[in-house]
C-alpha cells in the first residue's frame, strides 16, 4: 500500500518497523531500475528518530550488536544534533557504518531488544547508523579514524569480506601493517558478488574500502591463496594470518534435473548480475538468462536477492518456494516486505521434488510437494514434511536454488594443518579466533557456516584483539 506521501510501508504483520518510515521508491518503479530502494532519512527525521531513544542506563540494545557498537552514544549525539560526535562514537567500533546500516539484521539483533519495542516500534537503528555514516561523506568526506605508531608487526588477511575488513581496519589502526588477498578482482567478498545494488550500491562500500587504503592497508586482488601461496607460506611472511574466506560452496536441492541449461546456483546468478554487471546489459554483455518464469528456492536473503533480482531482470513472473511459512523465514523482514511488495509469488509451504527438462535439456518445469509443519527439528523450527500426494508442476525456464552455501576446500585441501570439523569449516577459538596452526586465526562464514555480515564483522573485531596481543608478545 502506498501513504499518502508516497512512501511504501514496510508491514507484514509485523507492525511498522520504525516510528520514522524511511523513503522508499514505489514498487511499481523500483522494480525496473537496480537502484537503491531505500532512499535515506532526511536530518529533520533522524533527529526525530533519535529523540524516541530513552537512553536506557542498561542499554539491551548494544548487547544485540556483535561489534560492541555504543548505541545510547551515537544516538544521544544524533538526538541533541551533533552529528560530527554521533558518526565518530559509530566509527570507534565500527568502519562499515554505511554498509551496516543497509544489510544487518537489526530487527533481530540490536533493535530486537529496545524497551521500545516490547508495546510499538523500536528505535530504528540501522536507519540512523545508515544516516549519519551517509551525512559524513555528504558533508566532506569520510575521516580517517585515530592510528597507533607503527610497531613494525604486518598481518596478511585472506578474504576482503566484512570478517576480513574487520580485521585489517582494527589491525591498522592498532599500527600494525595490514595485506589483504583477495581471490576475485573486486574487493568486499560477499558484500560486492552476492547483495545487489538496488540493496547495497557499490559506490557506498568502495567509499568504505578507500578509507581502509587511505589507511595503508594494501590490498592484492586476483590472490587465491593455497593456489598462488599457501597459508604456511604466508604465516612464515607475516607476524600473524587471518582467514576470512566466507563460505562459498554452493549446495544444491539433490534432485532430478538440476544439471539442465537454466539452473544457477544462487552463486553464479547473484555473481553474474552483481560483480560481473549482467544488470547493466548492453553495457556489460554478461551470460545470464533472464527468464519468463523463475522459480527460487529458500527463504533467506539470498533467495530474496535473487527473486528481487530476478524480477528486475525482466522476468514476468517469479515464485519464491519454501518449505517452511513465512514465520520460519530467516530473511530480514524489510527483504521479505519489499519482495511482496515487488509481486513475488510465496508458494509457502512447498519445496521442489524434480526439474523437469524438454527435448533441448533446457528447464521447462518445477514439480512441488506440498509441506505441513511437524515437530522442530535441530534448528528449533518445525521441521517440514511433504504431504503424500500432493504434487503439482508449475511452468519455468529458469530454477535458482538459493539454499545456503558450505565450506569452499580449494585453501582447505591445500592446508593440511588446518583442523575442521565434521561440516567441513575451520575449527577456531570464539573467543580469540585461533586456529590449530601458530599464529593463523579464521573467523566469519568459514567457521560459522553460512551467516550475517555483522556476525562476521564481529568474529572479526574478536580475531583482530587477538591478534594484536599474540604479534606484541610474540
Amino acid at each position: 500500500m502506498t501513504e499518502p506521501s508516497g512512501l511504501w510501508t514496510l508491514d507484514f504483520g509485523l507492525g511498522t518497523l520504525a516510528g520514522e518510515q524511511m523513503p522508499e521508491q514505489l514498487p511499481e518503479v523500483r522494480i525496473d531500475n537496480f537502484n537503491e530502494v531505500a532512499l535515506g532519512y532526511s536530518q529533520e527525521q533522524a533527529i526525530r528518530e533519535a529523540r524516541r531513544c530513552r537512553q536506557c542506563k542498561e542499554a539491551p540494545c548494544v548487547s544485540g550488536c556483535p561489534v560492541g557498537i555504543d548505541i545510547p552514544g551515537f544516538v544521544g549525539a544524533m538526538a541533541d544534533g551533533n552529528l560530527k560526535r554521533s558518526i565518530a562514537i559509530v566509527k570507534r567500533s565500527n568502519l562499515l557504518p554505511a554498509v551496516c546500516g543497509r544489510v544487518c539484521p537489526q530487527s533481530r539483533q540490536c533493535q530486537a531488544r529496545c524497551v521500545l519495542g516490547r508495546k510499538g516500534a523500536p528505535v530504528g537503528i540501522g536507519n540512523l547508523e545508515r544516516f549519519i555514516a551517509d551525512w559524513e561523506t555528504k558533508e566532506g568526506g569520510v575521516k580517517l579514524p585515530a592510528m597507533a605508531p607503527p610497531t613494525g608487526k604486518n598481518v596478511a588477511v585472506v578474504g576482503s569480506g566484512p570478517g576480513g575488513l574487520t580485521v585489517a581496519a582494527d589491525c591498522a589502526r592498532l599500527g600494525h601493517k595490514v595485506t589483504v588477498f583477495e581471490a576475485l578482482h573486486k574487493l568486499g567478498g560477499v558484500l560486492v558478488y552476492g547483495i545487489p545494488e538496488f540493496r547495497l550500491p557499490k559506490a557506498i562500500l568502495e567509499t568504505e574500502v578507500d578509507v581502509l587504503a587511505r589507511m595503508g592497508v594494501e590490498f592484492r586482488t586476483d590472490a587465491l591463496i593455497g593456489a598462488i601461496v599457501s597459508v604456511e607460506e604466508l604465516r612464515d611472511q607475516f607476524d600473524a594470518v587471518y582467514l576470512g574466506l566466507g563460505a562459498g560452496l554452493p549446495y544444491f536441492l539433490g534432485i532430478p534435473g538440476e544439471n539442465l541449461a537454466g539452473v544457477y546456483s544462487a552463486n553464479e546468478y547473484l555473481t553474474r548480475s552483481n560483480l560481473m554487471k549482467a544488470y547493466l546489459f548492453p553495457e556489460y554483455d554478461t551470460p545470464i538468462r533472464r527468464g519468463t518464469n523463475v522459480a527460487v528456492v529458500g527463504g533467506g536473503n539470498v533467495a530474496m536477492d535473487s527473486a528481487r533480482t530476478a524480477v528486475r531482470l525482466g522476468a514476468e513472473h517469479v515464485f519464491l518456494i519454501y518449505r517452511r511459512s513465512k514465520e520460519e523465514m530467516p530473511a530480514r523482514r524489510e527483504e521479505i516486505e519489499h519482495a511482496i511488495g515487488e509481486g513475488i509469488d510465496f508458494q509457502l509451504l512447498r519445496n521442489p521434488t524434480r526439474i523437469i527438462g524438454d527435448a533441448r535439456g533446457n528447464v521447462a518445469a518445477v514439480e512441488i510437494v506440498k509441506m505441513e509443519l511437524g515437530e522442530p527439528d535441530a534448528s528449533g523450527r518445525p521441521r517440514p514434511v511433504p504431504v503424500p500426494g500432493s504434487e503439482y508442476t508449475i511452468e519455468v525456464d529458469v530454477v535458482v536454488p538459493a539454499i545456503g552455501n558450505g565450506a569452499n576446500p580449494l585453501l582447505i585441501r591445500a592446508t593440511p594443518g588446518l583442523e575442521l570439523n565434521e561440516w567441513g569449516y575451520i575449527v577456531a577459538d570464539p573467543n580469540t579466533g585461533a586456529t590449530s596452526m601458530e599464529g593463523v586465526f579464521a573467523g566469519g562464514d568459514i567457521v560459522r557456516g553460512a551467516a550475517t555480515v555483522i556476525l562476521a564483522m564481529g568474529d572479526g573485531r574478536t580475531a583482530s584483539r587477538a591478534i594484536h596481543e599474540y604479534v606484541t608478545t610474540n
